[in-house]
Formats: C-alpha cells, sequence, structure tokens
C-alpha cells in the first residue's frame, strides 16, 4: 500500500468520521467542564492561598505544590482506580473531568496568585480608608485589575487542558482520541488517527492564536 492508501485514505477517513465528530463533542463537553470546575475553584484556593489563616494558607501551598507536581495522568488514575476501594465509584467521564478540574484549580490559583500579588497594597489602604470593606475592595477593586493580568497565561492553561482530554481515553472515556484508536482498530488502517489529529488541530490552533493574542495586548497594556 502507499503511503497516501496508509495513512490518508478518504475512504477509511468518511467512514470513520461520525465516531470522530463523536468523540469531538465529548471532548470539547470535557475540557468546558474542567476548564469551569477548575478554574472557579482555583480561584478559592487562590484566595485562600493570600489572604485566609496561617493554617489554611499552608493547606493551600500543599494543594497547588502537589498538584502542579504530579502528573494528570497519575491523578486520573487514582481517581478512577483507587476511589471505589473506599466505595465510592465515578464514571469515566466524571473522573476525567474531575482530575482535569482539580489539576487545574492549582495552576489557576498560582497564576492568579502572581495576578493579586502585583496590585499595590496602598490601593487595600486606600480604600479602608474610605471605609470599604475588605471584600468589596477585593471584589470590585483588586480582582478585576488582577483578571485581566492573568488573562492570557490562564487562556494558555485552558488550551493545555483539551490537550489533557486525550488522558482520558486510558480509562475508558470515548474521547476523541478513543472514538480514533477503536475505529484504527476497527478498520485496520491509521486514518482516523490522522484525522483525529486534524481535528485536534482545527479546534485549538485558533486558541493557541488566541493566546498569543490577548498576550500581545496585554503587553500593549503595560508599554501604555
Amino acid at each position: 500500500m502507499s503511503l497516501i492508501d496508509t495513512f490518508f485514505n478518504l475512504d477509511v477517513f468518511l467512514q470513520a468520521l461520525p465516531l470522530l465528530l463523536r468523540g469531538l463533542v465529548n471532548t470539547l463537553l470535557l475540557g468546558v467542564c474542567a476548564i469551569v470546575f477548575g478554574t472557579a475553584a482555583g480561584v478559592g484556593v487562590c484566595l485562600v492561598r493570600v489572604y485566609g489563616p496561617k493554617p489554611l494558607r499552608r493547606l493551600a501551598i500543599g494543594y497547588i505544590d502537589i498538584l502542579r507536581a504530579v502528573p494528570m495522568l497519575v491523578v486520573l488514575i487514582l481517581i478512577y482506580y483507587a476511589l471505589p476501594f473506599v466505595g465510592i465509584r465515578l464514571s469515566s467521564f466524571v473522573s476525567a473531568a474531575l482530575a482535569m478540574a482539580i489539576v487545574l484549580a492549582a495552576y489557576t490559583a498560582e497564576v492568579l496568585r502572581a495576578g493579586l500579588e502585583s496590585i499595590g497594597k496602598g490601593q487595600f489602604e486606600a480604600a479602608a480608608a474610605l471605609g470599604i470593606p475588605f471584600l468589596v475592595t477585593l471584589r470590585k477593586v483588586i480582582l478585576p485589575q488582577a483578571l485581566r493580568i492573568v488573562i492570557p497565561p490562564q487562556t494558555s492553561n485552558c488550551v493545555s487542558v483539551f490537550k489533557d482530554t486525550s488522558l482520558a481515553s486510558v480509562v475508558a472515556m470515548p474521547d476523541l482520541l478513543k472514538q480514533a484508536t477503536d475505529a484504527q482498530a476497527m478498520m485496520a488502517n491509521p486514518t482516523p488517527l490522522i484525522g483525529a489529529a486534524l481535528l485536534y488541530l482545527a479546534f485549538l490552533w485558533p486558541l493557541v492564536r488566541l493566546v498569543a493574542a490577548l498576550e500581545r495586548r496585554s503587553r500593549a497594556g503595560y508599554e501604555r
């Protein structure tokens, strides 16, 4: 067989396309769930890390350091295969979403911490002098400024989450890679894997360009 027939077989690709599209939908859904819950949890962890009482700050620091050091695949395997031993059974989708969310929360917390600490403490002092409560100052003055700073790196983290969805195939989650692997085995041809790679590229490349655009915009804002 020629290279084209082996890796770029149009007939095989068209037969596998429905499977690939179902996998793509699952991948997008998994990524969105992980990003939404991981970002929300990361904001909470960061606020505890920066403004919480000392014992809670230490717990938050430990959480951030450990989850940033442990590979995503290890977290996923522990959740899916270890939790049943303590009576907690989760589906492959929930396990994958939870694993990615708790890891993303650690990265989000660290990124947001850097953003918060870049805001001058004088703003808190000025707000306190005006009689504005701490939580109101944090919500209306500090967080909006910090979020503007952290949008580019956080967007990059979200792109990484979508790429990491491919790990869900390890726990039989029918994501894009799992569907492509099944189609390859069924049709005895690697074309579905090439098709999956093209679909990943089609929705991740615009996100990568978005990160670059946000970084340029952020640099321009600092230069003005």
